[in-house]
């Protein structure tokens, strides 16, 4: 009976080691998609940045545009927690999805398939935008009314200037609406106080 309890000691501990392999290597999945898709936020932010006086680009950034894989980080990641054999893929191109296997087994045990079996695990990560903007509505150029200007044939028609394209401003930049209802009201001539990536976008996982 002694020896029976002994054995079932042990097949519990096996177990238990076996879900702590388990759980070691679904810690690195997760964090390798996460890692992934960091950095595609930070590339994106950082294209928006370099793009925020042309808020025609804005919608793509948002959507993913300009982007490479990052699945490089994935790998990373998943060395730093003791996991290999990564199998990493862009999932759209907002998200990641990674697949990892842990380096070690669960170690010698009474159970012969846990002793030998290393950990498999997956995660998927993705990349929200949390910003909306409205670009400003262009304001039409009016129509030639036809009448005279009492402006002699052949003159310039602005000699002080005032049609000079260098006295052109800025255009308006659209208003950021963001997470929590933040407003960000960009000035094309003070571009100092920016959002940053994690203004921008959230990372989070993600069912598969």
């Amino acid at each position: 009976m002694v020896g029976g309890l002994l054995f079932l000691a042990f097949a519990y501990f096996a177990v238990g080691q076996a879900a702590v392999n388990r759980n070691g290597a679904q810690t690195a999945a997760d964090a390798a998609a996460l890692a992934a898709a960091q950095e595609t936020r930070d590339q994106l932010a950082d294209q928006w940045v370099l793009d925020v006086l042309d808020p025609g680009k804005w919608d793509a950034i948002f959507q993913g545009a300009g982007a490479t894989d990052s699945c490089w980080r994935a790998s990373q990641l998943a060395a730093m927690n003791d996991a290999g054999e990564v199998q990493c893929s862009p999932d759209g191109p907002l998200g990641y999805t990674v697949t990892v296997r842990a380096n070690k087994s669960a170690g010698d045990s009474v159970i012969p398939a846990t002793s030998t079996r290393r950990a498999h695990a997956s995660a998927r990560a993705v990349i929200e935008p949390l910003c909306t903007f409205e670009r400003p509505t262009p304001t039409p150029t009016p129509e030639p009314s036809g009448e005279p200007t009492g402006q002699p044939t052949g003159e310039p028609t602005d000699p002080g200037g005032t049609d000079d394209p260098g006295d052109a401003e800025h255009p308006t930049l659209p208003t950021l609406t963001c997470d929590d209802d933040i407003h960000w009201k960009l000035d094309p001539d003070h571009l100092t106080d920016l959002p940053g990536p994690e203004d921008l976008f959230d990372v989070h996982l993600a069912d598969h």
